[in-house]
C-alpha cells in the first residue's frame, strides 16, 4: 500500500500530513523539536491530502469544531484505547491525565497515559492538546506548550483568526509541490 505525504502551513509552522487509504496515520509538527523526515518509498501529493488540509485551515480560522477523516494511528491496544478517549474530548474542553486514566480503567496509569498523549501521532485531529494536569496546568505538546495554549485559546474563542480562500491555498501549495 503506497504511503503518501504533504506538508501545509499552521499557525505555528509546517505540519507534515502522512496517510495512506486506511487513513491518516501522522501530522507532526516540522518547526518543532522532533521534525519527522519522509521515507524515501512515500509519494509527495498534495491532493490525497486536501480534505485534511481544508478541515485544518476551516479549524484554524475558528471554523470547525471537529474533523471528519478518517484515521489511522499507530499504537498498542493501550496507546489506541487512550486516544480513543481523548478524541472524545469535546472542543473547548479539557480533561486530566488522571481522569483519561480512569475512563480507560486504569486509574493508576497517569504516566502511561501521559505517555501515549505525548507520542500521540495525529495531534490536532486527535486532541491531546486538550489535556492538562489535575492541577489545570499546561504540560508538554509535540507543537510546544505555546501552541497548546494557542490552541486551547482557539476554542475558547480568544483568537480573531481571518478565514484563508482555502481554495486558492491548496492550489498554490499543490503547484509548488509540482
Amino acid at each position: 500500500m503506497t504511503t503518501h505525504y504533504c506538508y501545509t502551513d499552521s499557525p505555528f509552522g509546517k505540519l507534515l500530513l502522512v496517510g495512506d487509504f486506511q487513513g491518516l496515520s501522522h501530522v507532526n509538527f516540522q518547526d518543532g523539536s522532533a521534525p519527522m523526515l519522509p521515507e524515501a518509498e512515500w509519494r509527495k501529493d498534495a491532493a490525497f491530502f486536501v480534505n485534511a488540509i481544508v478541515q485544518l485551515k476551516e479549524y484554524f480560522a475558528g471554523e470547525r469544531v471537529r474533523f471528519s477523516l478518517r484515521l489511522n494511528p499507530k499504537g498498542s491496544d493501550f496507546q489506541r484505547q487512550v486516544l480513543e478517549v481523548v478524541s472524545r474530548i469535546p472542543y473547548g474542553e479539557t480533561s486530566s491525565y488522571a481522569d483519561i486514566a480512569r475512563m480507560v480503567g486504569k486509574p493508576k496509569a497517569t504516566r502511561a497515559v501521559g505517555t501515549c498523549n505525548r507520542t500521540n501521532p495525529i495531534p490536532i485531529m486527535i486532541p491531546c492538546h486538550r489535556v492538562v494536569g489535575s492541577n489545570g496546568k499546561l504540560t508538554g505538546f509535540s507543537g510546544g506548550v505555546e501552541f497548546k495554549q494557542w490552541l486551547l485559546d482557539l476554542e475558547a474563542g480568544k483568537h480573531e483568526v481571518e478565514a484563508e480562500t482555502l481554495v486558492d491555498d491548496f492550489i498554490v501549495e499543490a503547484e509548488a509541490e509540482g
